[in-house]
């Protein structure tokens, strides 16, 4: 029977079977992709999730927020420390060294994911600006620095800081006795305050606490993992649905709305032209 022979019921019939078919290709489709990015991210990074959502200001560079740093709402792929040798800022900055000029998000040195002294608490994504290392003679060695074999840390290393004065100053470390071997830690946008109370000898700030207990230097296996590739904008989704948002700038949503525009609209154009054009060939 061909179609100019079936009732106007059978014709609304067909149609409504035409355009469930439709989404559910379209659904299927979408959930497709969607297993078959976060696979492959699981595969590169060795972490599943693969991710984290950014809710602090903690590590921008500007008030609006910048494409190669970290922002509130940007996803951070998580690449795991077995896949990832850490390089810290000392090491990037030292001449002498083989990882000098690596930089990672906008500055020297990696970011790290770190639990606060190994806690449930939510992990924090800082920089990696030194690490103690203990050596045979019970002293402590500091790779990119001239500190080797010392009782306590004292060393000014070239982070540059700014003042309340409108002066410069460099990131100093003074007499402090690591506790262990570990990383000593800060956020970029933090003023130079050593995530470390210990370590916050020049005065910059208290550091960064865990149920009441100063932060200690952070123990490899207090490492989340290693942040790896950026994805601005779209964890901003998350941040709204979880009501974390307050952090994100207006520069943030004005991309994102963008971004789902174009989303959005693509495949709905693909769509219309595929449509017209075999409207046109019958």
């Amino acid at each position: 029977m061909s179609s100019s022979d079936q009732s106007p019921m059978g014709v609304a019939l067909e149609n409504q079977l035409e355009n469930s078919n439709w989404w559910i290709r379209e659904a299927l489709l979408a959930i497709g992709l969607v297993v078959i990015i976060l696979g492959s991210m699981w595969l590169s990074t060795g972490k599943f999730p693969p991710m984290v959502v950014i809710e602090s200001t903690s590590m921008m560079h500007n008030e609006e927020g910048a494409i190669g740093v970290i922002d509130p709402g940007d996803l951070i792929l998580v690449m795991d420390t077995d896949r990832a040798e850490i390089v810290t800022f000392a090491e990037a900055t030292d001449s002498e060294n083989d990882n000098f000029g690596y930089e990672s998000h906008g500055m020297p040195g990696d970011v790290i994911i770190f639990k606060k002294n190994g806690g449930t608490q939510t992990p924090v994504i800082h920089r990696a600006i030194l690490k103690a290392i203990s050596n045979e003679s019970g002293g402590w060695d500091i790779p990119g620095t001239n500190q080797r074999n010392v009782d306590s840390v004292t060393i000014e290393i070239d982070y540059e800081c700014s003042s309340y004065h409108g002066g410069k100053f460099f990131l100093r470390i003074e007499n402090w006795e690591p506790p262990h071997e570990g990383f000593l830690t800060a956020g970029d946008n933090n003023g130079c305050m050593i995530d470390q109370p210990a370590a916050n000898g020049h005065g910059g700030g208290s550091g960064l606490f865990a149920d009441g207990q100063p932060v200690l230097a952070v123990k490899e296996e207090w490492i989340v993992g290693v942040a790896s590739a950026e994805i601005p904008w779209i964890g901003a989704i998350k941040l709204f649905a979880s009501g974390t948002h307050d952090k994100v700038t207006q520069n943030t949503w004005i991309n994102l709305t963008s971004v789902i525009f174009v989303i959005v609209t693509l495949p709905l154009m693909f769509d219309y032209l595929s449509w017209s054009s075999s409207d046109e060939e019958e």
